[in-house]
């Protein structure tokens, strides 16, 4: 009986260390994978969240310049006439 528990046990360990090489190998695809996408990114001209959002703050502040010049250049129009 002894030797079929030392079996069991040495499936067991089989087992258990399958488990641990494929959780390692997972990591490492993963690992991989972003490691790829970083580099594909930072190949491409894209711009940064932050970057994004300056840009549009500037182009809010510039519809609403241009909107206060031209209500201001059709009071002054509206003047001269």
């Amino acid at each position: 009986m002894q030797t079929r528990n030392k079996v069991f046990e040495d499936i067991g360990q089989l087992m258990t260390n399958a488990m641990g090489v494929a959780q390692g190998a997972k990591t490492e695809a993963e690992n991989a994978m972003s490691s790829m996408m970083d580099r594909w990114l930072a190949d491409r001209d894209f711009v940064t969240r932050e970057e994004f959002d300056a840009v549009r703050a500037m182009a809010q502040k510039a519809r609403e310049e241009n909107e206060a010049l031209k209500a201001r250049l059709d009071a002054l129009e509206a003047a001269s006439k």
